[in-house]
């Protein structure tokens, strides 16, 4: 045999000749083995009708299936208490009630003991509704931020509100969660001339009907409220108040 054309074949083709060699040199019972056509009974010389293969037992020389087959086991006697048991286990018992809604109202009772954050946004009347303008006041210092609503997420302990602003001439938006314990209060600056037609009034994004800044707004509001006093007041003030003093 030529080696220079095996050297070039590849390590595949020279697997597949050495295999089919070996089968052919076989014995013959291997070669019965490699067979899988189904034998036929030697008693009566037909094939099974389940189609299984079938030997014959050693001690017995008996035909028999080469699979166990077992017997069925007796039916256990049924009992009155076990019919009165399942009777019983049949009627399934009442789920228990949901424990959210038992659990928010507990928590909103611990942080809104008044009730005056759950009444400003409660869908009432007199109530706070998308389109207003809120002020939001923090406990930890900082300075207010007051914003036109643009939704109001009304969902137990996270009830939330959306304040939108601009802040050198840059739309910022705030969430707010009213029952949180850094917001000291709620104000409702300025209300909606009329009542709005969505829940949510994200169509205020847009340049066409962004409402900008509302610091004159707030600003008006405080004047309202003589939070912020003229300087012609303020001097009567002082004025009267050294009067009384001589």
């Amino acid at each position: 045999m030529n080696a220079a054309p095996l050297a070039r074949r590849p390590l595949g083709c020279l697997k597949a000749s050495l295999r089919q060699a070996r089968q052919q040199r076989a014995p013959a019972f291997l070669a019965r083995q490699l067979s899988t056509v189904t034998p036929k009974v030697p008693s009566t010389g037909a094939l099974p009708e389940h189609n299984f293969f079938r030997m014959i037992d050693k001690k017995t020389k008996k035909t028999r299936s080469a699979f166990a087959i077992y017997a069925q086991p007796p039916p256990v006697p049924v009992t009155t208490a076990a019919k009165a048991t399942a009777a019983k286990a049949t009627v399934l018992p009442a789920p228990p009630p949901d424990p959210m809604p038992l659990l928010d109202a507990e928590q909103i009772k611990r942080m809104d003991p008044t009730g005056a954050r759950t009444a400003l946004f409660t869908k009432t009347r007199y109530a706070a509704r998308v389109g207003d303008v809120l002020q939001v006041t923090h406990r930890r210092g900082g300075e207010p931020f007051a914003g036109v609503c643009l939704a109001i997420r009304r969902n137990g302990i996270d009830t939330a509100i959306l304040l939108r602003n601009h802040l050198s001439k840059v739309g910022v938006e705030m969430w707010y969660k009213i029952y949180n314990r850094n917001v000291a209060g709620i104000e409702i600056v300025k209300r909606r001339a009329k009542r709005a037609r969505r829940a949510k009034l994200t169509y205020m994004r847009q340049p066409k009907h962004d409402m900008g800044s509302v610091a004159d707004l707030v600003f008006a509001w405080k004047k309202t409220r003589k939070v912020i006093g003229s300087r012609a007041g303020a001097g009567k003030g002082v004025q009267a108040v050294g009067k009384k003093r001589k």
